[in-house]
């Protein structure tokens, strides 16, 4: 067991003026065991509450999100470097998400028949107990509680491992469940490292763990949740095609493609990041979003005028230079960007980039940040296997005038979902997760409350 004294800190730093903001002692492992423990303890009493009180309180927590709106927002931007309008809008989507899940019972989870032989069959969904939830940094408000808030209303309870450098937002969620009412212990933060992860893993109380994060996270999240029978969730990396064909709305799809590779300054999972251009329009494009890319403000994320901020991390910077640089290497071509900002280093100037193929580290991994890729493709067929090209299968939008092309072309592609004259996004009333190197389950909308339950059959006879 580690002793709580020799555990290194966690810290959070501001990534535009690497100002430290905080530091957090690690809970040692006696702390983690209490913790879990207690969210054991209130599981038996929050899980025997009527559905109809949890979803009051999810009420409650959208009403202190609305109210608190300005200073949690600008807590956000100052541990992880969104731009203060983003930020402010993922408090309000979040409100969204809370009273989305205070919708009747029989909406979130409907007692369900079967018919049979037996005097009656029924589906009954029943809550698993306490839940280890590990949650990235590029939406610290909102990855948590998309997960929290459907799991918690389900009955479940949740311990969260937020990222090391978002703690101050971690702390903030925790405040905002006991303000609304939320009874202590049905939702804890665990301050750890992500190497003691399997410390919790490990321990009979977790009956299921969700990750939000990197291939490499999920595969050792995997590992370690079969190592112990854990039920596991993944949403990992994405690479998004978004597919214009010739005869789309172009100066839609065109804005809408740049506002969904630069939000939050490129630092989403379902980010378009390949833009597969029909030859037509290809030359057009390159133009359009040069223009576009080349007058984003960039700068510091305070500033209500700044489209783009810094990349969350020095360390994130470092790696998506060097996957440009070497893409390069290999033939690619900057057409603008392609380095960090002259004055302020932890900034990716908005990059382009042509004759990219496969094999480039542009092309083949998850580009997390401010880098947009465009390939043409001649024809549907063509277009297609450049979608599927990926290990990844997160999302991808399909932009054209012709539906019933759109609709034909869309169960082709390997992906968790598929938008058509649409930037893809989550949204409580659907499910959200991949397939592929993107992960396996799914969050939000009436998959997302059912994951982590235990369907049981209730079959009667005479």
């Amino acid at each position: 067991m580690e002793d709580h004294l020799q555990l290194e800190p966690l810290q959070s730093v501001n990534p535009y003026t690497m100002q430290l903001l905080a530091t957090y002692p690690q809970h040692g492992s006696d702390e983690v065991a209490q913790i879990l423990a207690k969210s054991n303890e209130r599981f038996t009493l929050w899980s025997a509450l009527p559905m109809a009180n949890r979803r009051e309180l999810s009420m409650n927590l959208a009403k202190q999100l609305e109210n608190q709106k300005q200073q949690l927002a600008t807590l956000i931007t100052s541990e992880m470097g969104k731009p203060i309008s983003e930020s402010l809008a993922e408090i309000e989507k979040c409100a969204w998400l809370c009273r989305h899940y205070s919708l009747p019972d029989s909406a979130l989870l409907p007692t369900e028949q079967i018919d049979t032989e037996a005097k009656s069959v029924e589906l009954i969904y029943e809550p698993l107990g306490v839940l280890f939830a590990i949650m990235p940094w590029n939406f610290p408000f909102w990855q948590v509680l998309r997960f929290s808030i459907p799991t918690l209303v389900a009955g479940n309870t949740v311990v969260l491992k937020h990222a090391p450098n978002v703690n101050g937002c971690a702390k903030a969620i925790e405040d905002l469940f006991l303000n609304a009412g939320f009874p202590q212990n049905v939702f804890s933060v665990l301050r750890i490292s992500a190497k003691r992860s399997e410390e919790v893993i490990r321990n009979p109380i977790i009956k299921g763990v969700t990750l939000t994060g990197s291939e490499n996270a999920g595969r050792a999240v995997a590992a370690m949740s079969g190592k112990y029978l854990k039920k596991v969730v993944l949403e990992l990396g994405g690479s998004d095609a978004f597919i214009l064909f010739e005869d789309a709305d172009f100066m839609n799809s065109c804005t809408t493609g740049l506002n969904s590779r630069m939000l939050n300054s490129g630092q989403v999972c379902i980010a378009a990041k390949r833009f597969i251009v029909h030859e037509s329009l290809y030359e057009q494009f390159i133009e359009f979003q040069i223009q576009a890319l080349q007058q984003l403000h960039a700068g510091d994320p305070m500033n209500p005028e700044t489209k783009l901020g810094p990349l969350a991390r020095p360390d994130l910077v470092d790696n998506l230079e060097n996957q440009v640089s070497k893409s390069v290497e290999m033939g690619a071509k900057i057409k603008c960007g392609g380095g960090r900002h002259p004055e302020q280093p932890n900034i990716f100037l908005p990059t382009l980039l042509t004759n990219v193929g496969k094999g480039m580290p542009v092309y083949d991994d998850e580009t997390f940040g401010p880098v947009m890729v465009v390939i043409p493709f001649s024809n549907e067929e063509q277009a297609i296997a450049m979608a599927n090209d990926s290990r990844f299968g997160l999302g991808c939008s399909i932009w054209t005038a012709d539906i019933q092309r759109a609709k034909r072309l869309a169960p082709l592609i390997e992906t968790g979902a598929v938008f058509v004259n649409s930037l893809v996004k989550s949204d409580p009333r659907i499910p959200f997760g991949g397939i592929k190197n993107s992960g396996f389950g799914k969050e939000l909308a009436h998959a997302g409350i059912k994951e982590f339950m235990n369907l049981k059959t209730m079959w009667i006879n005479e």
